[in-house]
């Protein structure tokens, strides 16, 4: 039989759920959560950083997040990085101490965002039918190299598939949920 690793294919596609999980959890629903902040980056010391790399994050309340800049000269760019984020967010300066309120979401907002998770999820549905197409090139050259019969070709094809219509699943499963999330008032 060829060299053919299903797990590395798995793992591929497990990759882009994880990636989608993760954007997920930067989508606000209404709630304070440390995870809306993540994806953000601060101009620091010479390079874009993580925003957890230069200040702790806090949620003391539902409706707030606290922000404690390290290094006092970062804090402006650390409250730039927040507005240019485009999260709706208004970051107040106390010191080195940033307060970022949550503010209600509007239905007009909750639609965008519903709309913003749906593209997220379209890049994930794309990332998995591009390992499904990377994993289905393999299995022709084996086949075409003579190291696969065409009955395991037609086999292997098909698990890949399964493979694949599973995630496509998991994924629609996700947004379905998140958007229900979201829409929540």
């Amino acid at each position: 039989m060829a060299e053919f690793n299903v797990n590395d294919i798995e793992r591929r596609m497990n990759g882009a759920t994880e990636v989608l999980r993760k954007e997920f959890a930067g989508l606000r629903t209404g709630r304070a959560s440390a995870s809306l902040l993540e994806p953000i980056t601060v101009e620091a010391y010479g390079s874009q950083m993580p925003l957890d790399q230069v200040a702790t994050i806090g949620v003391p309340e539902a409706r707030l997040l606290t922000i404690n800049v390290w290094d006092k000269g970062l804090v402006k760019g650390v409250e730039r990085a927040i507005l240019d984020a485009n999260l709706g967010l208004n970051p107040q300066t106390e010191g080195q101490l940033i307060r970022v309120p949550i503010p209600e979401l509007n239905e007009e907002r909750r639609t965008e965002l519903t709309k913003v998770a749906a593209k997220y999820a379209e890049q994930a549905r794309v990332a998995v039918r591009n390992v499904r197409r990377d994993a289905m090139d393999h299995l022709k050259r084996l086949e075409k190299d003579h190291e696969m019969s065409k009955d395991e070709h037609h086999a292997w094809s098909q698990d890949i598939q399964k493979m694949t219509d599973a995630f496509i699943k998991k994924i629609d499963e996700a947004v379905a949920a998140k958007e229900a999330e979201i829409m929540q008032v």
